[in-house]
């Protein structure tokens, strides 16, 4: 028997539907993968299995946990359900943490509630989940607090918070999403040793195929709350039957051609910079430690040049970064733009500043909703002395939408009122509206299905053919700087640890380091080998 059983699901919220007919099942320690884009009816699928849908949603069919029907039950009953039978790893660990509580007590929660035994037993087996997860008591004591961890180690208290009272259900909604390569490689690693030991089921959700390729024992996929193909996973990698299904996968492994970059002229020169921060001190009277978060880092990015850069979370990219924007000064070394320093008299520059914009990895946290899309985009008008007004002001906004795919009649919405890819468009027009020099992309396709990332990719390099485009990309995702970029840098603990042309660096690594990324970053299968071994 199978222990989840989803007969038939059809789920609406007032009177719009969202799930039409879902039918799946996971076994015992069987790892089942609901794969497909933004509003396919993933999270909703998931939801409904937790009981957590919101007030005006009405279900018809069934979803059977070993034979009991969750739809039929209260919400006292499905309280005793959740955490006991049934545990949930959501995307954002940081969001489903208690910034005031300790990880200890948070673990611990879970076990007072459903086991009520006394505090210092709850503790006891919060600190065995934690060690199993990865975070041992001599490294990871239980008085630590969530924002002193890093993200993958908050996914792991996440993680340690699911399966604490050994459910015999673990669902993973999009768990790895904002994680660099190595420590989601250690994240799915981990939910697969935990599916393995406990002998409990896996649903795991993702918009990424690459990611459960070789994790997921089947895969389920859906579009518009319809599953519209499933089957075990190497089967279905090597005879796809439906048209999304294999969109899907050319979407993940979608290439763009850039043209070729312009003879090397030098924009940002970066010579022998060092970044430092002092730390508490340790005692009343002790000296006040340093942590060098960028150590002695040089390279030249030239104009119409796309240049990547990688690393793990904490090696260093976003204050290096922060130091070329001039948002923070550094301890030596020096940055110029166009031979101008980016830091004068110790402040910004701001004759440099505006040669460069940003675009962010989450779009619409970079927007203020109450604005119109016409004042969002014209933000760096601000920064010229003599920004455009009246009809020239209002043609740079509709030329700028239009350079991205969008219309002019889209300059009267709200932020809102678009997708996530749209959004994104709307934040690399608002980026270009000044004609800056330098854009910086910060991991701005991360949080993008992979269809929506691949329109974003054709627009950068459409971008790069109608205009000098000269961009620092900054991922996790291997896959896209080795698409997007020129040269990329890959940078550890502060350094820049190699760097080259990108084709030349995935191809032939030379360090140990780069090495260590491309064996963790997901792999789809080789449909030519997957269909000749078959």
């Amino acid at each position: 028997m199978s222990l989840l059983s989803i007969q038939d699901l059809t789920l609406s919220i007032g009177t719009y539907p969202i799930l039409h007919d879902v039918s799946l099942t996971v076994a015992p320690g069987e790892i089942v993968a609901i794969t497909g884009e933004s509003g396919s009816g993933k999270s909703m699928t998931a939801f409904a299995t937790m009981g957590l849908l919101p007030a005006r949603a009405t279900t018809t069919g069934r979803i059977l946990l070993e034979g009991t029907d969750l739809l039929a039950l209260s919400e006292a009953e499905m309280c005793t359900v959740r955490g006991r039978q049934i545990g949930m790893v959501f995307q954002e660990p940081m969001t489903a943490l208690n910034p005031v509580q300790t990880i200890g007590a948070q673990v611990a929660e879970t076990i007072r509630i459903h086991e009520g035994v006394s505090k210092d037993e709850a503790l006891a087996q919060a600190r065995a989940m934690l060690n199993r997860v990865g975070l041992p008591e001599d490294r990871f004591p239980l008085s630590r607090y969530p924002h002193e961890l890093s993200g993958g180690q908050r996914q792991r208290v996440v993680i340690a918070m699911a399966i604490a009272l050994r459910p015999k259900l673990l669902i993973a909604d999009e768990p790895t999403t904002a994680l660099d390569v190595t420590t989601q490689a250690h994240i799915l690693d981990l939910l697969k040793d935990l599916t393995q030991d406990f002998g409990m089921g896996l649903l795991m959700i993702t918009h990424d195929l690459a990611v459960v390729a070789d994790m997921a024992d089947r895969i389920v996929v859906m579009q518009h709350g319809r599953v519209v193909e499933t089957g075990k996973t190497a089967d279905l990698f090597r005879a796809m039957q439906h048209p999304y299904t294999k969109a899907l996968f050319a979407a993940s492994a979608h290439k763009v051609t850039l043209p070729v970059a312009p003879l090397p002229q030098a924009l940002l020169e970066v010579k022998n910079v060092i970044r430092s921060y002092r730390q508490p001190r340790k005692g009343l009277f002790g000296p006040r430690p340093e942590i060098q978060a960028v150590k002695n880092v040089s390279f030249t990015l030239n104009r119409g040049e796309r240049l990547g850069l990688v690393g793990e979370s904490g090696c260093g990219k976003s204050t290096l970064t922060r130091a070329i924007l001039g948002l923070e000064p550094v301890q030596s070394g020096s940055i110029t733009m166009r031979g101008a320093p980016v830091w004068t008299d110790s402040r910004a520059n701001l004759d440099v500043r505006r040669q460069m914009q940003v675009v962010f990895q989450d779009p619409y946290g970079s927007f203020n909703p109450r604005h119109r899309v016409r004042r969002l985009i014209a933000e760096p008008f601000h920064l010229l002395r003599d920004p455009p007004t009246g009809e020239a002001r209002a043609q740079k906004i509709a030329q700028a939408l239009t350079d991205v795919g969008l219309t002019p009649g889209d300059a009267d919405k709200y932020i809102h009122e678009f997708s996530g890819g749209q959004r994104q468009r709307i934040a690399i027009a608002r980026a270009l509206i000044n004609d800056p020099a330098l854009i910086v992309f910060d991991e701005a396709v991360s949080a993008l299905d992979v269809s929506v990332r691949a329109q974003v990719l054709d627009l950068l390099a459409d971008l790069c053919r109608k205009r000098p485009l000269s961009y620092l990309f900054i991922s996790h995702d291997l896959s896209v700087v080795r698409t997007i970029t020129d040269r990329v840098m890959v940078m550890q603990a502060g350094e820049i640890v190699e760097q080259g042309p990108t084709e030349q660096v995935f191809s032939d690594p030379q360090h140990p380091y780069t090495r260590t990324l491309l064996a963790a970053a997901p792999q789809l299968p080789d449909m030519k080998k997957t269909a000749d071994a078959s």
